[in-house]
């Protein structure tokens, strides 16, 4: 499974893994308790390969940022709960991604990019979605 098919839907919890676009909408299927629900078109949907976090030099893709923290957590949850504080959650993304815009990037979006990694790792998609998609470091 890629990235390219889990989709985070605006305004409910967790993530989505979407299975089939059908007539005016879409057939998704929670990661937290495995129900398939229709989701309308007119929804806001993000597939998380189209997210990315803001650095000082440009942006970073969501699957990269992952990568990072699998390999800094040595493949287990993430060291720093969601739900900790501010500074707590700035100070382990700088850990992660030393460059983050912390002008752009809000606590909000560190506890959404915490959650959304534990809930893959735990689901066990996570292992598979990031190692297929990106080959690494070609530019330089």
């Amino acid at each position: 499974m890629t990235l390219d098919n889990i989709l985070a839907i605006s305004k409910k919890p967790g993530l989505y893994k979407l299975i089939n676009p059908s007539r005016g909408g879409y057939i998704v299927e929670s990661f937290l308790d495995q129900k398939r629900t229709f989701v309308k078109a007119d929804k806001n949907l993000s597939l998380l390969s189209d997210i990315s976090i803001y650095t000082l030099e440009g942006e970073i893709s969501l699957a990269d940022v992952f990568d990072k923290i699998y390999n800094n957590e040595k493949g287990k949850e993430t060291s720093t709960s969601p739900n900790a504080s501010k500074d707590d959650l700035e100070e382990y993304l700088f850990s992660i991604l030393p460059n983050f815009d912390e002008d752009r990037v809000y606590p909000s979006d560190i506890k959404k990019l915490l959650s959304w990694y534990n809930l893959l790792l735990s689901s066990g998609v996570y292992g598979t979605a990031s190692k297929d998609d990106t080959p690494k470091d070609e530019e330089e």
